[in-house]
């Protein structure tokens, strides 16, 4: 992981996502604990005594009694009972979930209290004997708030249905998913930036000092926005500093060409009014004049080539023919100190950049060449392509 986005993204997304399932696995494992033990025997207490008046209802109002009874118990306790015969009809009425008659059935066979679950629901069941000596079970579903866990029900009332470990995993992988496309958007808000800052300093780096950051980061009103508005301030300063040190050197070049051109007439002048004695001291001015007037046309050169070179566009450039061309101009031009200057290789090879600044630096190097070497010899140029990778 070597970009920041990355590290952001992948650290934050696990943290919420490990978080999340935590939070949705303990949830889940409250949800399925029994009725703490505790408060097992005040239920049984309560299943008693309401099995004894249900059965009473039953006895005195019949079938239609034991319903009202029953649905009056359930909106007051927030609990679904029922009451069974030994045949395990429900006498109420009332429909049956899947599952309970069998619960029943073990409550009928046993003395003590049957607590269990029948899929997602829990219930306790007893067996409670009539008047008359009859056999009834007396069923009743425990609140989905629980009885004995109190500190969980916020837990509860959000995660009710969270029973089956299908229904867990579905809520984990919807927790990571969600907290993903969150992260997402939180590294990439994090990091855009700094990847916008990153881009203009590479351009600022490639010589275009007009780049500037903060309309593309926005109003942000953060560091990061104030860190693209620092770097636009040292663009422009960049900027001024180095469009005031070209403008100084082409007016320096082109300011020193008066002077020499008039320190050329004096000479000139000079040689007229002076004697044979003069004539040394006369052609060492005349060297270091001409010296001086070439080197006030390079700082010409690389003033022009300094504030034309973002304008410049490369193009393909056959560079054996630029070679090739050079070498004859430069030739001509030696044959005059009995120099010559000869191509002994030229492969062809064709090159992406400016083909007035590559013959420039070609040309230079070719007439230092020239310059320097001794007469009745001959500079050899060489063109060959090597693989660099």
């Amino acid at each position: 992981m070597r970009t920041l986005y990355l590290k952001i993204f992948v650290w934050f997304w696990l943290a919420m996502a490990l978080v999340g399932t935590v939070f949705v696995i303990s949830a889940a494992t409250m949800r399925r604990q029994d009725v703490s033990e505790e408060w097992r025997p005040l239920i049984r207490g309560g299943l008693d005594l309401t099995a004894e008046r249900a059965i009473e209802v039953y006895e005195r109002d019949g079938s239609e009694g034991l319903a009202e009874f029953l649905s009056r118990l359930e909106s007051r306790t927030r609990s679904v009972p029922f009451l069974f015969d030994e045949q395990m009809e429900e006498l109420s009425g009332r429909e049956v979930p899947p599952g309970t008659r069998d619960l029943a059935v073990r409550a009928l066979e046993s003395d003590e209290t049957i607590f269990d679950r029948v899929g997602r629901r829990q219930f306790a069941a007893r067996m409670v004997n009539g008047p008359a000596g009859e056999r009834y079970v007396f069923m009743s579903e425990m609140p989905r708030r629980g009885i004995g866990r109190r500190p969980q029900r916020s837990v509860y009332a959000f995660f009710g249905w969270l029973d089956e470990p299908r229904e867990v995993l579905i809520l984990v992988l919807a927790v990571v998913a969600t907290s993903g496309v969150v992260c997402y958007g939180l590294a990439r808000y994090l990091v855009a930036p700094v990847q916008k800052l990153r881009d203009a300093t590479r351009s600022l780096s490639g010589g275009d000092l007009a780049v500037r950051v903060g309309p593309a980061v926005g109003k942000r009103r953060d560091e990061l926005s104030d860190l693209a508005n620092d770097f636009d301030f040292m663009a422009e300063r960049v900027e001024s500093l180095v469009t005031t040190q070209r403008q100084l050197l082409s007016d320096i070049s082109h300011e020193l060409r008066s002077p020499l051109a008039r320190l050329n007439v004096a000479l000139g002048l000079a040689r007229l009014r002076a004697g044979d004695e003069a004539n040394d001291a006369l052609d060492r001015i005349e060297r270091e004049a001409e010296r001086l007037n070439e080197l006030i046309g390079q700082l010409l050169v690389l003033a022009r080539l300094e504030e034309d070179a973002g304008a410049h566009e490369s193009v393909p450039v056959n560079l054996k023919r630029l070679v090739d061309e050079i070498a004859a101009d430069a030739d001509f031009e030696a044959r005059s100190g009995n120099r010559a200057v000869r191509v002994a290789a030229s492969e062809p090879v064709t090159i992406a950049g400016n083909e007035g600044l590559l013959r420039s630096a070609i040309e230079n190097v070719v007439r230092n060449a020239v310059r320097y070497t001794d007469a009745g010899t001959e500079v050899e140029v060489l063109l060959e392509k090597r693989d660099t990778g």
